[in-house]
């Protein structure tokens, strides 16, 4: 049985978490760790991350919500991010639920949309994300900006 939690509700798990998304996209542990100890401290509001954890309490996916995703669009937020599932638990519906979870989640903090950028084609579409533009990140190379309504 696998359980979805926010981490600003279990605190216990922020070195792991940021450990975790910090090997899962490369990006230095101390960028998660920091917007993850804001997370905490604030409760509310953004950021917030999200963990899967399997039986054994092991992190098996997770995704955040921030500000701005590294793209130049700063009016397009909040952004989901770092959306990831290990490739032993895909096709399970962990993504599509997160992904419901954090709408919803952006809906109560009183946002109309939730943006994400991302190099895939299909996948947000069918999870009901609508392509919005192209974005460029932080070293000028193009993604794909997608958006839904959190109502």
């Amino acid at each position: 049985m696998i359980k979805m939690i926010r981490l600003c509700d279990d605190p216990q798990y922020l070195e792991k978490a940021a450990f975790w998304f910090s090997e899962k996209w490369h990006i230095p542990y101390e960028v998660y760790l920091q917007s993850m100890k804001e997370c905490i401290e604030r409760k509310k509001g953004i950021p917030q991350w999200y963990l899967v954890l399997n039986e054994q309490n092991i992190i098996v996916a997770g995704s955040g919500i921030i500000q701005n995703d590294f793209h130049d669009h700063p009016d397009c937020t909040p952004n989901l991010c770092a959306l990831y599932v290990e490739k032993e638990y895909r096709k399970q519906n962990i993504a599509r639920n997160l992904l419901e979870y954090a709408r919803k989640e952006v809906a109560k903090m009183g946002y109309k949309k939730l943006y994400l950028v991302t190099d895939h084609t299909s996948f947000y579409e069918r999870c009901g994300y609508q392509f919005l533009c192209m974005v460029k990140d932080n070293e000028e190379n193009e993604e794909r900006m997608y958006m839904i309504d959190t109502e």
